[in-house]
């Protein structure tokens, strides 16, 4: 029997009904699934800290992650894994599960390793995701007082009387204050002595003690030594003059005209983590960055807060990956 056109057609509607079931039944429960994934963040965020406690890092990091908690509804926590550099704590963040839930907060040496160390366990560019910068503020060059200089003409001319005889402070070989010193020497056509430190703290403790003469540090560390006299800071790095220190001069005032190095601290995910995760911490970042509370307090430790998106800080940090690395060509620093 010959079925009528209409019915015809009516069956073979029927028929691509059916076949097309499955895919559409199948295409509701992966929409479902992706409906039913907790927002995030959904559980603890961990913030990897490469340098030990009681550093910049800390006084840049805490109060914005205490103000993050509450934002987020989620614990944050940071996790110190200091050594090599700030290498070992990078590494652990290179290698995390890419979910925005492993974080890393570190300073302006994670440009700096790859140009001075042999071997990097992680590619700085490839294996991470820039995501906030938090602060920036200038590097102060401080001195021990016993040091028989008052000014950066005193104490350029006093270390080529003595080359290779005055020694400087860094947090570690490759740091920021390590690169700045070098960065000195260099300009100003002197030779000190590199002794590095496990970190910006014990560095400065040293100062202190008079174990050395001098060294690049952030206010962070610096600020209270130097208004109660135990350090004589003589230059900042800013360009003009730094608000808490008046009566300091700028490295330009002091005749080193163009020399730039500046301290900052940034956050940093592991490079495969989603856009739109980075985007969302980014956010709340900035807005958290913004309040008055955390600008007090990073004014108080000479700092300024920056925030803004991940790719304004990426600018930054390929920026100074260019710079250093020709620092550190020049000086012929090489970690091994």
């Amino acid at each position: 029997m010959v079925l009528p056109a209409t019915m015809d057609r009516s069956a073979g509607s029927c028929a691509a009904l059916f076949r097309a079931l499955p895919v559409a039944l199948a295409g509701a429960l992966i929409a479902g699934a992706a409906l039913a994934q907790p927002a995030f963040p959904s559980k603890p965020i961990r913030v990897i800290n490469p340098f030990p406690p009681g550093g910049p890092v800390d006084v840049v990091g805490r109060p914005v992650f205490d103000r993050l908690r509450t934002a987020l509804g989620q614990p944050v926590i940071m996790d110190h894994r200091p050594g090599a550099g700030s290498m070992i704590g990078s590494a652990a963040v290179a290698k995390a599960p890419p979910d925005g839930y492993t974080l890393l907060a570190t300073a302006g040496q994670h440009t700096i390793n790859l140009s001075v160390y042999a071997k990097v366990p992680y590619d700085t560019v490839k294996d991470f995701a820039s995501v906030s910068m938090l602060a920036i503020g200038p590097y102060v060059f401080v001195v021990h007082p016993s040091v028989p200089a008052r000014s950066m003409k005193e104490l350029t001319a006093l270390a080529r009387r003595l080359p290779g005889k005055m020694t400087y402070a860094s947090a570690s070989p490759g740091s920021g204050f390590h690169m700045a010193s070098e960065l000195l020497n260099l300009m100003a056509g002197i030779k000190t002595l590199h002794v590095p430190y496990k970190g910006g703290a014990p560095a400065g403790i040293a100062l202190l003690g008079g174990e050395v003469d001098m060294m690049f540090s952030s206010p962070a560390v610096v600020l209270p030594h130097v208004q109660s006299g135990r350090m004589r800071a003589l230059a900042v790095t800013t360009a003009t003059r730094f608000a808490p220190l008046p009566d300091v001069p700028t490295m330009a005032e002091a005749g080193l005209a163009g020399f730039d190095a500046q301290s900052w601290y940034g956050m940093f995910a592991p490079a495969a983590t989603p856009r739109e995760t980075i985007a969302f911490i980014a956010d709340q970042l900035d807005r958290v960055l913004k309040t008055p509370e955390i600008r007090e307090a990073y004014r108080l430790a000479g700092l300024e807060p920056v925030g803004g998106t991940p790719a304004f800080f990426d600018e930054r940090v390929k920026s100074d990956i260019a710079k250093w690395a020709r620092v550190a060509r020049d000086a012929r620093v090489q970690v091994d």
